[in-house]
């Protein structure tokens, strides 16, 4: 079960909503202010050039722990390898960097699963706190005569070729990694499955509406816009329990009996030398961050979902879960 963490997750994202309305309460009783964390010169490294998730990662922690350092985050760019270079740089010269972090999200986990990231592991660097989530969706055209998830998972059952998916990432991508969860759960192999590899999120709605593919495995958040337009349907979310509006009536592929997890989570780690002093400054900014309102609302700004671990739950959530990367890597054929 991919990112099993996640019904864990899900319970301390109610469990963080709740510490924040009490946090708000008790401010409003006066109750000291938090102290700032004394990190110098904070910087996020964004794996990849401007523009794109790495940075927007980078751009949470920027805005959402202002409040909680002493000096404002600078935000640097390393692109490389989709998050490579950045990360052997940080297993080698800067394994002891205590004033910065990295971005990262799950396709960084699944380069390193996969060997793309080199000789390092998960287990080379301090993982600090998620920035926040989204989760893979099964989504169809209006007119698509799939009524529902259980219609795709029989035609993919009784003949996968006939059933064309289509994602916005090539072979061994987490979008392609999650066709391949519903293929196998469906019975087959990720080789026997009919799939057309597309350059971007746009481009496999673009496909998707004009009956190029029959099936599109994208995100949760890329559809918040396209709900109201009747133009598109979700089948189901591959979160591990329903979402708020504008997805509460949308079933998760858990509940329809289909073992199917996908989450994308973004966030930040260190190199594995930095002193336990600056990790947990770190830590405790992002924790004091998940219980202000204004922290939601900078997650729901930048179109991600609240996912808030850091610490050790981060650090469990990651390990428990690149096993279960490299067992459907392998069998994806992209580990030999």
């Amino acid at each position: 079960m991919l990112f099993q963490t996640t019904s864990h997750a899900s319970g301390a994202m109610s469990r963080i909503l709740r510490l924040g309305a009490a946090a708000a309460f008790a401010a409003g009783l006066g109750a000291p202010a938090m102290a700032q964390g004394e990190i110098d010169k904070p910087e996020c490294v964004a794996p990849a050039q401007p523009g794109g998730g790495f940075d927007l990662t980078c751009r949470i922690a920027q805005s959402g722990l202002e409040p909680h350092l002493s000096e404002t985050i600078q935000v640097t760019f390393m692109p490389g390898g989709i998050g490579a270079v950045a990360f052997n740089l940080f297993n080698t010269t800067r394994t002891d960097d205590d004033s910065a972090i990295v971005a990262y999200s799950t396709g960084s986990l699944l380069n390193i699963a996969t060997g793309k990231y080199g000789q390092f592991s998960e287990e080379d660097v301090r993982w600090v706190a998620t920035a926040g989530a989204d989760f893979g969706a099964v989504i169809v055209p209006a007119d698509s005569p799939f009524e529902s998830l259980e219609d795709v998972m029989n035609k993919l059952t009784e003949d996968p070729a006939s059933v064309v998916v289509g994602a916005g990432g090539s072979i061994g991508s987490q979008d392609w990694m999650k066709a391949a969860l519903l293929i196998r759960e469906a019975g087959g192999t990720p080789q026997g499955m009919r799939y057309v590899a597309l350059d971007g999120g746009g481009d496999a709605i673009a496909a998707l509406m004009g009956g190029s593919i029959d099936v599109y495995t994208g995100d949760v958040g890329e559809m918040v816009p396209h709900m109201d337009a009747g133009t598109m349907r979700v089948l189901a979310t591959m979160s591990n329990e329903r979402l708020d509006e504008p997805f509460a009536d949308v079933p998760t592929a858990k509940e329809l009996g289909y073992d199917v997890e996908w989450t994308i989570m973004r966030g930040f780690y260190m190199g594995g030398d930095v002193s336990d002093e600056a990790y947990n400054t770190w830590v405790d900014a992002f924790k004091a961050a998940y219980e202000t309102e204004e922290f939601a609302k900078l997650q729901s700004e930048k179109g991600l979902l609240p996912l808030n671990l850091a610490g050790d739950e981060l650090t469990q959530a990651v390990n428990d879960n690149m096993a279960k990367l490299r067992e459907i890597a392998t069998e994806a054929g992209l580990i030999q």
